[in-house]
């Protein structure tokens, strides 16, 4: 049994044939999905898909490249759906100094406001980091996001920042870069950290492993990643798949 931990089935790429990407995901030991939501769009499309199926999982926030668009009735609004029994986590928030839509003082604001709120309903909170490790931990450890942890999301960074979120009690999520040729630090994460702080993911449809890379990515395609670390590792890859199975499901609170 596999756990995509982070996908976005709520994707408009799924719009024509989205049975047949679950359907592929279950036929391969998939079974279950976390469709993360990150603005009004996603967020009410990844609700639907989790009141639809039994074995998908909804998480819901704002992204940090979007800040900008944030507004107090969203977060509200976002706090509210956090009661559903369906909602596991908030997010993706976090930090993308990647592009400028957002400035980054309204990306901190947000990311810290994110932060409190999974606080508030005793939620983890996943994280999406690119290009701002430093300023993502040192917000991470003044908010004291430790008291709700939660996932480092697509992780990319090194082994001692693995350590540094594994020390407030984060998981990190490994996906289909983890299996890219050049991908040094994923591959170093993937061999240091221990299984027990190790989840995966696709993101899909973003980041296909290979040899499946530049294609749509699908959920079903998690296990390439779980086979990667299992080589990586020297171990079965159904060690894999039952270790970051059971942190999936303990993180989530998912029975």
């Amino acid at each position: 049994m596999f756990i995509d931990t982070h996908v976005h089935l709520n994707d408009d790429q799924y719009e024509n044939d989205i049975d047949e990407v679950i359907q592929r995901a279950q036929e391969v030991g998939v079974e279950k999905m976390v469709v993360v939501g990150f603005d009004k769009k996603t967020i009410t499309r990844a609700m639907e898909l989790a009141e639809k199926h039994s074995f998908i999982y909804a998480v819901v926030g704002w992204h940090p490249v979007d800040a900008i668009d944030c507004t107090e009735e969203d977060l509200n609004w976002i706090e509210s759906l956090a009661a559903h029994p369906k909602v596991v986590g908030i997010g993706e928030t976090g930090l993308d100094y990647h592009w400028d839509k957002s400035p980054k003082d309204i990306q901190q604001e947000v990311f810290r406001k994110q932060i409190r709120l999974a606080q508030k309903v005793n939620l983890p909170v996943i994280i999406h980091n690119r290009d701002a490790t430093a300023d993502v931990v040192r917000i991470l450890q003044e908010e004291e996001a430790g008291k709700t942890g939660g996932i480092m999301h697509c992780f990319s960074g090194s082994v001692e920042t693995a350590k540094e979120c594994i020390a407030m009690d984060f998981m990190i999520s490994l996906g289909g870069p983890v299996t890219f040729k050049n991908a040094r630090m994923p591959k170093e994460v993937a061999t240091e950290i221990s299984l027990e702080h190790l989840l995966i993911e696709t993101d899909a449809p973003y980041l296909a492993p290979h040899p499946n890379r530049g294609k749509r990515n699908e959920p079903a395609w998690v296990t390439l990643v779980a086979e990667e670390i299992a080589r990586l590792k020297e171990i079965l890859v159904e060690d894999v798949a039952k270790k970051t199975t059971e942190n999936a499901l303990k993180i989530f609170k998912i029975r």
